[in-house]
């Protein structure tokens, strides 16, 4: 059972071990004009460039190369990035991939996703039980579930961008900083913390999310796990209900105050990175960056280190994001 499987530093680095040569080791960017904007150093960890165009790819390639022998396919439910990433890990070790996914997702992520060679099946989030129609349709067709967070080779997967942050922040000098992370379910977020906390334990990891579904940020100001209704929303890559079973534990002993940011700062934070850092961000890998740049006095450290999560958009969201984005005189 892949619940069985402690979470930990050791997994992290065994998910590095098979990802060498086939994940991508994404840069970690900086721009004096976002310095200046953020009143501090920003480095931004361009996870966008990742294959599949996300840090996905890294879960799901952790996931599916530590499979048994014998599996014929896999399955897995997202909205788009968890999507894409399992449906190439999967091609490239010529495995079936099934992809349950929400029928307003972006069209990009859906076309995509069957481009990369995997059956999408849709279904409509807001009548139908994704769990429990993923669990059927893995049943059925004699497949193994991935699941896009709560799943321990997912989250050290994951883990491994901590490992790349960490040695490229001592590359630059950088001891101590503050960590923003685009936080849906927390699988990326709970795997940063754990490879921090081996590597650069002066690092403090900060959750992001949007306005109205800061769940992760409400759990972690209460002590317990707080539930939102599943929707929709402009960041869809991170709407999660609630944080997952295996990360809230993670995220309540290794993460400080959740930060939450509105879908204006997000979309503003799109058209800087596209500017400053020509970068193309979707709304959901964007709020960390939107974080370090409008929220300034909720931060404390003199580095901030951003995910630049996901780049998947749909041209009219990012038209819509240059349309928002604000001139800075002074940059």
């Amino acid at each position: 059972m892949a619940g069985d499987v402690p979470v930990n530093i050791d997994l992290i680095r065994a998910a590095a071990r098979r990802l060498h040569g086939h994940a991508r080791r994404t840069p970690l960017l900086s721009s004096p004009f976002l310095d200046r904007i953020a009143g501090r150093r920003v480095l931004v960890k361009a996870e966008c460039l990742q294959h599949t165009g996300s840090f996905k790819f890294r879960g799901a390639w952790s996931a599916i190369t530590a499979l048994p022998e014998g599996v014929r396919g896999v399955l897995a439910y997202s909205s788009g990035n968890h999507a894409q990433g399992v449906a190439y890990a999967a091609s490239l070790r010529g495995l079936e991939a099934v992809i349950l996914m929400p029928a307003d997702a972006p069209a990009i992520k859906i076309a995509n996703t069957r481009a990369l060679g995997a059956e999408v099946v849709l279904y409509d989030r807001a009548t139908q039980d994704r769990d429990a129609l993923g669990a059927a349709l893995a049943h059925e067709r004699g497949l193994e579930l991935i699941p896009p967070f709560d799943h321990p080779q997912v989250i050290a997967g994951q883990g491994t961008t901590g490992l790349e942050i960490a040695q490229q922040a001592r590359d630059l000098g950088v001891a101590e900083a503050e960590v923003l992370v685009c936080c849906g379910g927390g699988g990326l977020t709970s795997g940063i913390s754990l490879a921090l906390e081996a590597d650069a334990p002066g690092f403090r990891v900060r959750t992001v999310e949007p306005e109205g579904f800061d769940d992760v940020a409400q759990s972690l100001a209460s002590g317990a796990v707080v539930t939102h209704p599943l929707r929709s929303g402009l960041c869809d890559a991170i709407v999660t209900p609630a944080p997952g079973k295996l990360t809230w534990p993670i995220l309540r002993r290794l993460c400080g105050p959740g930060l939450v940011v509105s879908d204006t700062q997000a979309l503003r934070a799109m058209a800087l990175a596209q500017e400053r850092l020509k970068l193309v961000l979707e709304p959901g890998g964007a709020v960390a960056l939107a974080a370090a740049l409008f929220l300034p006095h909720q931060i404390k450290a003199d580095t901030v280190i951003v995910t630049a999560s996901g780049g998947n958009v749909d041209r009219d969201v990012f038209l819509r994001a240059l349309a928002t984005g604000e001139t800075y005189a002074d940059s």
